[in-house]
């Protein structure tokens, strides 16, 4: 067994004679009759933050400890950062300590809340996440049970374990080839996982759809062999008369870029373009493992975006569901197409308000980077506590803006209602986006439509808790976000 402990040092203190060790570190060492500090002293300098010091034959019930730089303890909130320093330092530290034991092979590691069990959970169960699923046996990383050390805060502990296990899960998808996750397979998968959570599910088929003229939808999947899904699924966290929350997740399982073909370069990770579909399968079952009390449906239009015979044109023009045309001036931005009848079905369900979430525009990752996914919304409190639960998560959000300059654009046209992508194909990309997706929520509703683009891809780096890959962000928020919202009306 390993077991995971914190040390803080500044920078300056080359002898490690300001050492100091986390509440559970200062235990252990005692225990062990001051050996954990004798052995980091000998083994000079202390990890920075984020370094790692393993160490042996420190007592007969742990084979290995693994010290963890932990920095100043003087950090919190910064208000310029928009982060919760403190939480992200913990996430770091801990899928250090994680992963390193980790390469030794132990099947069982312990870590310490460092402060704080809920984040130390996250930063341990994300670091040692790795999607594997098509290696030999032989060749497999080993996945260590995960438990919690010198802490009474179960309770914390499980919640970040069920985020984390949830982000994971969007991983895991995000991954996945898409000649096995096709979309029947991802909805048969998500039948699976949600239904073993409690959560009900529905999975409408291509007639269905059509029946319900959903034009824009099917058209985006008409160059493709496999068939379109739409899926449903519903938390009953509350009473069945208390309006739901409606979250819309893009599910373009493999993005070609249709006619207007992508280069190879480009479609490298175009298999993890039902981000925003795997968030939200992924939020929706940590919901309802957590039993927060708020209702939740999630509405996932599923399918490939492909040049086959029957393939939709650039200067088609296809009526949506609420009856506007649009007219598409390039199949490569399919995404908001499928959402499109998505939000306008959305109005059947008379929505408390409504979350839309998807890899839209490569304008956001240009503006952002990976810091933070792109956020526009008719709704300043929406906003503010989506802004919040980011915060806590350290996985960000940033507002842009809504304006009807956008909104003018996109409908500044002689033969369609709007088009998708607007009069000026070259700038205001994701703005236009968030304008043509407004033109599809139904009348009176608060609706947030996020643009998770740049932060799909992990770098390994930047968040050193994820792995390099896909990321699964912005899962976590989105469980926070709900989580807030019951119990700011509980």
């Amino acid at each position: 067994m390993g077991l995971v402990l914190g040390v803080y040092c500044d920078d300056e203190d080359k002898n490690a004679d300001k050492m100091r060790f986390t509440d559970s570190g200062t235990k252990y060492n005692n225990y062990v009759k001051g050996k954990l500090q004798d052995y980091l002293k000998m083994a000079l300098p202390l990890p920075k933050l984020g370094q790692v010091r393993l160490l042996y034959g420190m007592d007969s019930k742990f084979n290995a400890i693994a010290a963890v730089g932990m920095g100043t303890d003087c950090i919190g909130y910064n208000p310029v950062e928009e982060i919760d320093e403190q939480k992200e330092v913990i996430r770091i530290v801990s899928a250090a300590g994680v992963k390193a034991l980790q390469n030794l092979s132990f099947p069982r590691i312990y870590v310490e809340s460092f402060g704080h069990a809920e984040s130390s959970a996250e930063g341990s169960n994300m670091g040692i996440w790795l999607y594997q699923e098509n290696r030999a046996e032989r060749n497999k990383k080993v996945i260590p049970k995960i438990e919690i050390f010198d802490s009474n805060d179960w309770i914390g502990w499980q919640i970040g374990h069920q985020k984390a296990m949830a982000q994971n899960l969007a991983r895991n998808f995000m991954e996945m080839p898409a000649n096995v996750l096709t979309p029947s397979a991802f909805a048969l998968q998500a039948v699976d996982v949600l239904t073993k959570a409690g959560v009900n599910v529905e999975v409408k088929v291509r007639n269905w759809a059509k029946l319900r003229d959903f034009n824009s939808f099917l058209s985006v999947s008409s160059g493709s062999s496999q068939a379109p899904i739409f899926l449903e699924a519903f938390y009953e966290g509350c009473e069945t008369d208390v309006a739901p929350v409606v979250l819309v997740g893009k599910g373009i399982t493999f993005d070609a870029g249709g006619i207007c073909l992508k280069s190879c370069k480009q479609m490298k990770y175009m298999r993890g373009d039902m981000s925003g579909a795997a968030a939200v399968v992924s939020a929706i079952r940590a919901i309802s493992n957590l039993q927060i009390p708020v209702n939740v449906r999630a509405l996932i239009p599923l399918c490939e975006n492909m040049p086959g015979a029957g393939a939709y044109k650039p200067g088609d023009i296809v009526k949506a569901k609420n009856g506007k045309t649009i007219m598409v001036q390039t199949t490569a931005h399919e995404g908001r197409l499928i959402l499109a009848d998505a939000l306008s079905y959305c109005i059947m369900f008379n929505p408390k308000f409504i979350v839309d979430l998807g890899t839209l525009t490569r304008e956001i990752a240009e503006v952002m980077g990976s810091s933070a996914a792109g956020v526009f919304t008719n709704s300043d409190s929406l906003y503010d506590m989506m802004r919040i639960a980011s915060i806590h998560t350290g996985d960000r959000v940033w507002r842009f803006p809504l304006w009807d300059y956008y909104s003018d654009d996109v409908r500044n046209s002689e033969q369609s209602d709007v088009l998708n992508v607007g009069s000026d194909e070259d700038y205001g990309g994701a703005c236009n986006a968030a304008a043509f997706l407004r033109e599809f929520v139904p009348p009176c509703v608060d609706w947030m439509h996020i643009d998770s683009y740049g932060i799909a891809l992990a770098s390994g780096k930047t968040q050193p808790y994820l792995r390099k890959g896909m990321s699964g962000r912005p899962t976590r928020t989105l469980i926070e976000f709900l989580s807030q919202l019951a119990c700011r009306h509980g």
